[in-house]
């Protein structure tokens, strides 16, 4: 599972989704786009077109899906029911894997109901190499015994490890950026699948 608002989705999610496959040797990754994120602020468009535009930035690339769970769901999406969802799903030995950035995982200890998340699943923070910042002591206390050193040992059970993992690309691309320069008519070649930026202009999204 690889949550976000994908507001829009752009080359850094998508690489970072095939090197998660490729580090966890996963069966496939379910990219789902959160329908009312919590923490954050109300993305720019409907959920219904940030999946459609998720859709065509994965194209077919293979391991990847498009996942509309959250966006069937009402209220907030809250990653526990996503999990359990999954987990009802896959049944009760499946190797479940939620993946997540290191500013989201510093805020773990704030989400709703965090203890469900490790009986659920397994946890891989994909790390920022050039972050080096103490845990908050909620944090610590949250993960404390479940932390392992190798995607091996994170997969010989079901749920409730920790693995910080590096990834090679760790593209720098910001969805703020890539919303401001939409909004000004400056270019976002590069930054964003062809299919998608040109969905993104011929529609004049984001656009003030």
């Amino acid at each position: 599972m690889l949550g976000g608002t994908f507001d829009p989705v752009h080359l850094g999610h998508l690489r970072s989704a095939v090197e998660l496959r490729e580090a966890l040797a996963l069966d496939r990754v379910h990219m789902i786009p959160a329908s009312v994120p919590p923490l954050r602020g109300e993305p720019r468009v409907s959920p219904e077109t940030r999946l459609t535009l998720l859709r065509l930035g994965i194209g077919d690339t293979p391991g990847l899906v498009a996942d509309p769970r959250e966006l069937h769901r009402e209220g907030p999406s809250w990653s526990a029911d996503t999990l359990a969802s999954l987990r009802e799903e896959f049944g009760a030995e499946a190797r479940l894997v939620m993946a997540l950035g290191h500013d989201a995982f510093l805020r773990l200890a704030e989400w709703r109901d965090p203890e469900r998340l490790f009986a659920l699943a397994h946890l891989v923070v994909v790390d920022r190499p050039d972050f080096e910042a103490p845990l908050p002591a909620a944090l610590d206390a949250l993960i404390a015994g479940r932390e392992v050193g190798d995607a091996d040992t994170l997969m010989a059970s079901p749920a409730g490890g920790l693995l910080r993992l590096s990834l090679p690309s760790r593209m720098a691309i910001s969805a703020t950026e890539v919303r401001r320069r939409l909004a000004e008519g400056r270019s976002v070649r590069y930054l964003l699948p062809e299919a998608v930026e040109r969905h993104l202009l011929d529609h004049g999204l984001y656009r003030d």
